[in-house]
């Protein structure tokens, strides 16, 4: 599980940052990628990756700005002609739907593949499978803007290999049994119960992904005990009104979430093009003051969530 930033700029398009794009990859564990959020030209950030557009096949939207949104249609219209032929599905505030199917409409864009829309009506679960569940809540934007948790199923615990060597237990077909948890008969009699071998299962990883917003307590919801917080740091402390006063965050703002939500980690983005350089690294050393593992991004940064195990 890895996110790859497509854009980490906010308002407006710029040399060094584009606006927001931001990819789930979820190769390993089902073969897809899920996208938060797709401003204008992330096809063309997606054009320096490794990312097959066919992949896609969920699109979350945080809020309707141009920003986050301008770069949907072309992106769908490109997934025909590059091999995606898989239903996909957008997720986002009422209004999504319009949008996209008006701008499709207009241009003449006929899909290859089934599109479909889950507007949001109501804070809670979006989705839920045996592997994730992705639940949201509104934030406060000024706009309806929303924030994303997404939590992985639990890991099942370990075979302990080295034990059952130790008991004589043969490696075979056996051992997939014991995994299971299942009791098995050995041929010399003895009875090994596979409850006994595994290891305890593992939690899984927990990614939040916050819209533009004020500091709020739902943010703090969304993020507790999050392996990751993505949030906004549009600002830095000096322009907390400003800040305010355009339904945005400071630096010291995200911190204070990721603080109060006992985060693990912490990823700065969505950066006003006034922060060029050291002033854009000087917001990761504010947010640092009250959260120490707090780390600015820029685009095509990659990130790795590595799964922490603990029964080897």
């Amino acid at each position: 599980m890895e996110l790859l930033f497509l854009g980490t700029g906010a308002g407006v398009p710029a040399k060094h940052r584009n606006v927001t794009s931001i990819a789930l990859k979820l190769l390993e564990e089902r073969n897809s990628i899920w996208l938060f959020d797709c401003g204008e030209g992330t096809q063309q950030q997606i054009l320096h990756t490794t990312l097959k557009p066919r992949k896609i096949d969920k699109i979350f939207i945080t809020h309707l700005h141009g920003d986050h949104i301008f770069g949907l249609p072309g992106l769908l219209s490109s997934r025909s002609f590059q091999g995606g032929d898989m239903p996909l599905t957008v997720y986002g505030p009422v209004g999504i739907r319009e949008y996209v199917l008006t701008s499709l409409r207009v241009s003449g864009t006929h899909l290859k593949y089934p599109l479909n829309f889950h507007e949001i009506s109501e804070a809670g679960i979006l989705f839920e499978d045996s592997q994730f569940k992705v639940t949201c809540l509104e934030l406060d934007h000024g706009i309806q803007s929303f924030g994303y948790r997404v939590v992985e199923s639990d890991h099942q615990g370990m075979l302990q290999v080295n034990r059952l060597k130790e008991a004589g237990v043969p490696f075979g077909p056996l051992y997939g049994r014991i995994k299971n948890g299942e009791q098995v008969t050995l041929s010399d009699g003895r009875i090994i119960n596979g409850a006994d071998y595994v290891g305890e299962a593992q939690k899984g990883r927990i990614v939040t992904i916050l819209g533009d917003t004020r500091k709020h307590p739902n943010s703090v919801r969304l993020a507790k005990n999050a392996d990751i917080l993505v949030h906004e740091s549009t600002f830095d402390g000096a322009d907390r009104k400003i800040a305010r006063d355009y339904h945005h965050s400071t630096s010291l703002d995200a911190a204070e979430v990721a603080k109060e939500a006992q985060a693990k980690r912490l990823l700065l983005t969505h950066i006003s093009a006034r922060y060029l350089g050291k002033e854009a690294y000087a917001l990761e050393k504010e947010a640092q003051t009250i959260f120490k593992q707090s780390q600015i991004v820029k685009d095509f940064d990659e990130i790795e969530i590595q799964l922490v195990r603990t029964d080897k």
